[in-house]
């Protein structure tokens, strides 16, 4: 048995929420909603001297953390909003007004939030994670109650000095913490992925059969929903890069070249384009597995859906094994931005989207083909860069997702071209590899907006 099994159900790692990152707003939202409650739980006395709350944020929270409208989503995380049920025209209208104070609910006594109780920190702060954000309970300088939480990416939170969910006490019938062992379990128990994945699933949330089938046709529903609304949607997207919305122009143009063996990938990238710019413009998307790379694969569902005509059955086990190759990531380096450069974010999507591509086109899982894919998808992305101009998930964020999916459809050909035995490359190594480089890429190329494309910014 693997000593730490993956414990993350599917509906963690696709999550609903709105947009533009789910390390800077979901996340945050979330932390701050916690915040919320424990402060709800306070003794009476300690809730009648409080005066204000301070958040600090540090890391790419604060480098990045304006673009990506950290200080919005936590101010709605305190005003009690909650990611999947969020208005994004709500949520895009707070602090548009500087002078407005919100009225934040500390148990049965309320006190007055703005724009200047939100600090983005630009020292250093000593913490085992790059989004770090501090919320602090306040009577003048007195300090009333303090949280630290730690946004890892893709909307999943962590609060310092809470005991991790041990995974001992979650019923996995069939555990496993990398592809070694993955493999493994499916050839001891002559199980298909889709059976295993369905049945740890079943163990970690309770749910039934039926019951996890419903929630996966609701994120797919979700995903087309924000491509259907972002082929409809003109004009320029939110913030000062002033970047027109591109997506419905390359759709009409792929109708147009219906005879023509490009108008496929103008398709593809159109759709993948129209759910990136719904995330850009604060839109509900679906982390898949984070809100910056929510293009991908809701692209190449789509896709699979409108153009191969896979029916719904087919398309849920595509999307267990892409989650199957996203726990890997998640579990064995990260799906940060922040920690990983961009490499975490469309290079996990387009790994999980050349396995979801590669699961689709089989009558029954291959999992030697399914993982040469999701491999390739990975291999093809190591050392790349998060260096978004202005701290706008737009440039090169939206672009970026619809060459991820090309990348994936390119790997799942690879793959089933009938050589992925031939493959030298594991996904646990390439896993590896990703978590080293990694830890050996500049912090500046990780979500800061301090080199690379964001120096640009002058010029756009």
């Amino acid at each position: 048995m693997p000593s730490t099994p993956i414990i993350t159900s599917v509906f963690d790692l696709f999550k609903m929420g709105p947009g533009p990152s789910s390390s800077h707003t979901i996340g945050p939202m979330k932390a701050a909603f916690d915040f919320r409650q424990r402060l709800a739980s306070l003794p009476a006395d300690v809730q009648h001297q409080a005066e204000a709350i301070h958040i600090y944020l540090y890391g790419s929270l604060s480098a990045t953390g304006k673009g990506h409208g950290t200080d919005r989503a936590v101010i709605a995380g305190l005003l009690g909003w909650q990611p999947e049920t969020t208005d994004p025209v709500a949520l895009m209208a707070l602090l548009r007004d500087p002078a407005l104070v919100y009225t934040v609910a500390v148990g049965a006594e309320t006190i007055g939030l703005g724009p200047q109780h939100i600090h983005f920190e630009r020292k250093r702060y000593e913490s085992p994670y790059a989004n770090t954000m501090v919320l602090q309970l306040r009577a003048g300088d007195e300090l009333l109650h303090s949280e630290e939480y730690y946004s890892i990416g893709g909307g999943f939170i962590l609060r310092k000095g809470e005991p991790e969910t041990d995974p001992a006490s979650v019923a996995v019938p069939y555990p496993y913490s990398t592809m070694t062992e993955l493999k493994a379990q499916l050839t001891t128990h002559a199980l298909t992925l889709d059976e295993l994945m369905m049945a740890n699933e079943m163990g970690i949330t309770g749910r039934s059969r039926t019951e996890v089938n419903a929630r996966i046709d609701q994120l797919l529903d979700f995903m087309h929903k924000a491509v259907r609304r972002g082929l409809r949607h003109t004009g320029v997207l939110p913030g000062s890069i002033k970047l027109s919305r591109k997506a419905p122009i390359l759709f009409r143009k792929a109708k147009g070249m219906s005879h023509s063996s490009d108008s496929f990938l103008i398709f593809l990238n159109a759709y993948c384009l129209a759910a990136s710019e719904e995330n850009a413009a604060g839109g509900i998307v679906v982390t898949a597995p984070t809100s910056g790379a929510s293009g991908v694969i809701p692209g190449l569902t789509y896709l699979a859906k409108k153009h191969f005509h896979y029916d719904r059955a087919t398309l849920r086990a595509g999307l267990l094994a892409a989650a199957a190759v996203g726990f890997l990531v998640k579990h064995n380096a990260s799906i940060s931005g922040a920690e990983m450069g961009c490499m975490g974010e469309i290079g996990t999507a387009s790994a999980m989207g050349a396995a979801f591509l590669t699961r689709c086109a089989q009558t029954s899982d291959d999992i030697g083909a399914i993982e040469a894919a999701a491999e390739i998808g990975i291999e093809h992305h190591l050392g790349m860069t998060c260096d978004p101009i202005g701290g706008y998930v737009q440039i090169p964020c939206i672009e970026r997702n619809a060459m991820g999916a090309v990348k994936a459809y390119n790997a799942f050909l690879l793959a089933t071209s009938g050589a992925a035995s031939f493959q030298k490359i594991s996904l646990d190594a390439v896993i590896k590899v990703m978590k080293a480089t990694g830890r050996d890429m500049s912090t500046k190329y990780k979500e800061t907006s301090e080199a690379g494309l964001a120096l640009s910014a002058t010029e756009c």
